[in-house]
């Protein structure tokens, strides 16, 4: 659900448009002195394999995806995100409300990266795992299941309560929590 741009021909023209389609739309902050226009972070993945890792989000996970957008190569170095590779980005979204936190994910099929080590979340230092708020702990396993995701360590445990915690990789071994009430 890529959506193709053609940018103009400027990369100054090019920025603006690209801004626009990469800021999800603000939302006021609570507090008037908050450097955040809204309160949520948009999360950058890179997958080695596009297709595998939207499937695992959406089917496995049960994110939704929503429509994604495109930047030349040009633009891209010039931010300094890449070298030279265009960027196709595919987005997932917990809900569909505005402001809600999205995940982008994207691949450079001509440009490999190295994986990290990701035994555990100690192995190597940077962003090593999401958490995602579930509203049903009971179908999210129903998921996980029919996937044939594998739990790690002893998850589900429980957080107190009716509150579960289970834990599990993406396609790319990033470490996934998911954490929310079960009916048992």
């Amino acid at each position: 659900m890529i959506q193709r741009i053609s940018f103009p021909a400027t990369l100054a023209a090019a920025s603006v448009v690209l801004t626009v389609l990469w800021a999800a739309p603000a939302t006021h902050a609570a507090d008037p002195a908050s450097s955040f226009s809204k309160p949520t972070i948009d999360i950058g993945i890179v997958a080695r394999d596009v297709e595998k890792s939207a499937k695992f989000y959406t089917e496995t996970i049960g994110l939704k995806e929503i429509e994604g957008f495109s930047a030349p190569a040009e633009l891209g170095k010039r931010i300094g995100l890449v070298d030279s590779h265009p960027i196709h980005v595919r987005v997932f979204v917990t809900d569909e409300i505005e402001g809600a936190t999205r995940i982008k994910l994207m691949s450079f099929p001509d440009a490999t990266g190295k994986l990290p080590d990701r035994s555990y979340i100690h192995s190597t230092i940077g962003i090593n795992y999401l958490t995602l708020f579930v509203a049903d702990m009971d179908q999210a396993l129903a998921r996980l299941k029919k996937a044939d995701a594998k739990l790690l360590g002893e998850t589900p445990v429980s957080l107190g309560g009716k509150t579960q915690l289970v834990v599990v990789r993406d396609p790319d071994g990033n470490f996934i929590e998911l954490i929310g009430p079960t009916k048992d």
